[in-house]
């Protein structure tokens, strides 16, 4: 996408760059390839570097005390991609990279739909001392085999997805890296609606394997002072192929509900700096034989998610950045 803020920076007649990503969609812990493309100004500029920024729009808690939620960009990893040499003016000139995304990075689409996740890459240009970061441009991402493996047992069990966001912060207990995570939000299958509203999904993947965060929301309200049942599972990368998943997964679910009374303020995983939220920009969607199929209810487009997930690439703000980690 060509930089819109890029002249107001570095001075009218700077150069422009379109950062060129492929239509395919990675996973987590893989590789993302493209081009960056650079057009010389009206004069001689010497570039020292170009940096692509990973960035997401998170969810936050805006004060202890207030209701309702706010948002920014946070960035999460940043690759040198090129620098070091002069471009001519009016001169054409390309860089090609590849960079490996965090084994946490979140999912945004599933069966090919997304799920109303903001997630990017920014480029941005050093030019004699002078800094330009550019529009963002979509980053997809699909999930890991074995993620796709427990998702598909959610939904053969007759789980149905409802949402998915970023939450800023860290659940304690785990090997989290990132300053943010991912719920996917799902609503209970008939045999545990009676116990249930909502199972709140977190994968923390890493090279050796994953970590497996469910959160039950009981009926009534939050559980024992403002905490969730909460319970943790580590599955490795290969168990994807496993035929049993079904089984595993509703024992996940059976422990999470029948030993919610030993998970209260005082538990082994609780979450630092972040808090749930309800239903978001997601719509509720019906579970087919396939799995958990990502769908429509009632032939409703789910236009919030396009709408909010557009409006972050069209209006993004730098200043809106909650932070990151270089």
């Amino acid at each position: 996408m060509v930089f819109k803020r890029l002249l107001g920076s570095l001075g009218v007649g700077g150069p422009t760059v379109d950062t060129v990503l492929p239509d395919w969609t990675t996973a987590p812990g893989g590789t993302v390839s493209g081009q960056i493309h650079l057009k010389g100004g009206s004069g001689d500029f010497e570039i020292e570097h170009i940096t692509l920024e990973l960035v997401a729009h998170v969810e936050a808690e805006t004060s202890e005390d207030a209701a309702g939620e706010g948002h920014g960009t946070v960035a999460f990893d940043r690759f040198v991609v090129g620098g070091g040499f002069r471009l001519v003016a009016g001169a054409e000139y390309s860089v090609p990279f590849t960079v490996t995304l965090p084994w946490e990075t979140p999912i945004t689409e599933l069966y090919g739909q997304p799920l109303g996740i903001a997630l990017g890459v920014r480029t941005e240009l050093s030019v004699a001392g002078a800094k330009g970061k550019g529009d963002l441009d979509r980053l997809a991402v699909g999930p890991l085999p074995v993620q796709e493996a427990i998702l598909e047992a959610f939904g053969q069990l007759g789980f149905g997805f409802t949402s998915a966001d970023l939450e800023y912060g860290h659940i304690g207990g785990t090997g989290q890296r990132l300053p943010f995570y991912q719920e996917i939000e799902l609503a209970p299958s008939p045999q545990y609606a009676h116990a249930v509203k909502e199972i709140e999904l977190t994968f923390l993947a890493a090279p050796g394997g994953m970590e497996v965060v469910l959160e039950a929301d009981k009926h009534g309200g939050l559980l024992s002072g403002g905490h969730d049942a909460l319970t943790r599972f580590t599955v490795a990368h290969e168990d994807a192929g496993r035929p049993d998943w079904n089984a595993v997964v509703d024992g996940w679910v059976r422990e999470l509900v029948e030993h919610h009374s030993a998970y209260g303020p005082g538990a082994s995983y609780g979450h630092d700096g972040g808090h749930r939220s309800g239903p978001g920009v997601g719509t509720a969607v019906a579970v087919g034989a396939a799995g958990l199929a990502v769908g429509v209810v009632g032939g409703m487009v789910a236009a919030e998610v396009v709408d909010e997930v557009g409006d972050f690439f069209e209006g993004d703000d730098e200043g809106d950045d909650e932070g990151g980690e270089d």
